[in-house]
Order: C-alpha cells, then structure tokens, then sequence
C-alpha cells in the first residue's frame, strides 16, 4: 500500500530519478505517532538533499510502505520495493518487524539502513547489507538498568506481554542486576484485559505481594500500557513506587494527552545527546514546524538515516547495490546527535553505530511537557 499524494512522484517509474524505499509504522497497530515522527525526518532530509542538487544531479524520491507492525507485511514490501528498484531501504521502528525486513532485504541483496529498531539480532547471520543507527537492545538497556541501581532499586517487576523484544529486554534486564543483587520478577501480561477492574487489582496485588519499588511496562501502547498506570497511580498501595517505561512509550504527546498528571515521572530511553550538533538544532527547528510539536528522538534518526543514504549514493553511485553495502564501514556522516560511522560489534549481525547517545529521561511532574534527563550511558 502506498501512502497518499503527500509524497509526490513516489510511484514514478521514468527512471530520472533515485528512489529509496522507507518502512515506516502509520496505521495500528503500529505505533503510529513514532511513524509519523519517523517519516517527517526522513521526508525533511529527502527535500533537502533534493534541494542541495539531489544524487549526481537526479532527485532523491521515496517509495513509503505502511508496515503497520506487521512483520509479514514488511517482508512482502521489501520484495515489492526491490522489484521497483529501489536502490536502498530506509526506516521501521518496531524491532521485530525491522528483523523481518532485515532478513528479507539480506536474502535479496538489497542494503537496508534500520532507523529506530534495536533488538541485537536483527538478521541471524552475520550480513554486509543492513547497518543500524540505533544502539542495540542490550546496550541500551544495560544503561537503563544500570540507572535503576544508581537510583536504589534492587525489587524490579515487570509486566511483560509475550514478544521476542520484550522477551530479550527481560533476559538483558535480568542478566544485568542478577550479580548486583537485584531480582526480576515477570509479571504475565498475555491474558491481561484493561477493561477489568480484577485483572487491573491482580497486577497491583502481585506488586504488594513482591515488595517491588519499580514497575516497568514491556507491554504495548497505548494499551495496556495506559491502564496499567492508571491502576497502579490509583492504589494508595503502590504511592512509593517508580513506573518505567525503557522502550520509550511515554516520549510520545498521545502518551502525555492520554494520562495527564500520570503521564509524568515514567523513566524511559531516548537517544538523543545532552546538546544536538549544529545541524541537529536547525533540523529541530524545521522538524517542529512540520510536526506542530517537539519532535522526538525518533524523527531525528528518520533525518540521518537519509542524510547518511545520500551520503553513500553520491560516494559510490547509485547503480550498483554491492558498491553501497560496502560502504558501511567507511561512512563518516555528521549527523543531527553526533558523528554517524558504522563498526562490527561483538554479538551484533549488521553493520552498527557504536556511537550512539544514550539517556534516560522522564517527563517532569512540574510541567509534563518538559523531559528532564535522569542518567546517560
């Protein structure tokens, strides 16, 4: 399915052009306001890189497939795009879905730059055709647990839904504060219903019975992720405990215009540094205007991922896919958060910027439209 008309010439089939594929979640039950986020920065960098001469003189366009989390959707889009030629693929956010197009793009030989997906094995084997700029799973976790200590806390619950993300996030979690005398205790979430006042009681009970000091939602947004923090802020019970949120539900405005006051003081990941590079402050600038809101962290990978695309294709053209896939370890790209450059890391299948900024942050009770930053890693 292609997006509407808002992406002009994305079919044109005339061959003056450059066209790049971009897999981006924008109907449920994708995280829809992350793939808004996520197309707005790889269009604003698309119009850019258009309006600097485009590639060799050709315009850059983009070919937008709507995922919608769903990994076999994503896989048949890459089929799809590679038969249209395209010669790169760009963007997803939901981690197993960016590993079925992952695997797809792999087996097809076409080069794939991962935006915003972070669980560490996105292909099975070792591959030359997919880099990343987000940090794996397991570092960025480790970070939040190590947070979680730092901050006092060693009887961690989570209430988890099954997902292999969510799954790995537990593994990390529990590999990481186990030796430091910190427990995890899972919490099952598959038959959890938010419109049941005893399966809400039965969450909060279970926390009671635990002792636990923090709760962390591996489960889906916006529900059940939003009843559960109604119920829990609602037990006078629970009034101690800290609820976090690592794989960033509450970076989001429908998170804070769904819970309000509650939405504040949820701990969570974003990737972003303390202070955006030059570039980073006026493409921030152009991505609020084109939002009509902050733009999250999200956006900004969406803008790198292309600026670093382009990058490629005008160093090594457009015509040879291999000549790209190559490239990945020569690419020195300054982007919106940092120099952009991609490394084998141990553990890892793709080609992955071991560079990325790393922080934890939460929304302040004070203004819930502020982030403070809690810990970086």
């Amino acid at each position: 399915m292609t997006t509407p008309p808002s992406h002009p010439g994305a079919e044109r089939t005339d061959g003056s052009s450059v066209r790049i594929g971009a897999l981006v979640p924008l109907t449920r039950p994708g995280w829809v306001g992350a793939g808004q986020h996520l197309l707005a920065g790889i269009e604003l960098a698309v119009r850019e890189v258009n309006t600097a001469g485009g590639i060799a003189g050709r315009p850059l366009e983009l070919v937008v497939r709507d995922t919608a989390a769903d990994p076999q959707r994503a896989a048949a889009a890459v089929e799809e795009l590679a038969g249209l030629g395209v010669a790169a693929l760009a963007g997803e956010y939901h981690s197993v879905v960016a590993r079925a197009a992952a695997t797809r793009a792999d087996a097809l030989g076409l080069p794939f730059l991962c935006s915003s997906a972070v669980l560490d094995a996105l292909t099975e084997q070792p591959t030359q055709w997919v880099a990343r700029h987000s940090p794996p799973q397991s570092r960025g976790w480790q970070v939040y647990a190590d947070f979680l200590l730092a901050a006092g806390h060693s009887r961690i619950a989570v209430a988890a839904q099954p997902s292999v993300y969510w799954a790995a996030g537990t593994r990390i979690l529990r590999d990481h504060l186990a030796p430091r005398g910190a427990t995890v205790t899972e919490l099952d979430m598959s038959a959890f219903d938010a419109t049941a006042i005893s399966d809400a009681t039965a969450v909060c009970d279970e926390l009671v019975d635990n002792r636990a000091t923090v709760l962390l939602l591996l489960v889906g947004h916006p529900e059940p992720a939003v009843s559960i923090v109604k119920s829990v802020r609602r037990d006078q019970r629970l009034a101690e405990i800290m609820i976090g949120a690592p794989a960033g539900q509450p970076e989001f405005t429908e998170w804070a215009t769904l819970l309000g006051d509650d939405s504040a003081a949820v701990p969570f990941l974003r990737y972003l540094p303390e202070r955006l590079t030059p570039l980073g402050v006026r493409v921030g600038t152009a991505l609020r205007e084109q939002l009509a809101e902050a733009p999250s962290f999200v956006a900004f990978e969406g803008y790198d991922t292309i600026a670093v695309l382009a990058d490629v294709l005008r160093t090594n053209g457009v015509d040879r896919a291999a000549r790209t896939a190559d490239s990945w370890p020569r690419v020195a790209v300054e982007g919106t958060r940092g120099q952009i450059r991609f490394s084998r890391m141990p553990g890892i299948s793709v080609w992955q910027w071991a560079g990325t900024p790393i922080q934890v942050v939460d929304r302040d009770p004070a203004d819930p439209g502020r982030f403070r930053i809690l810990h970086a890693g």
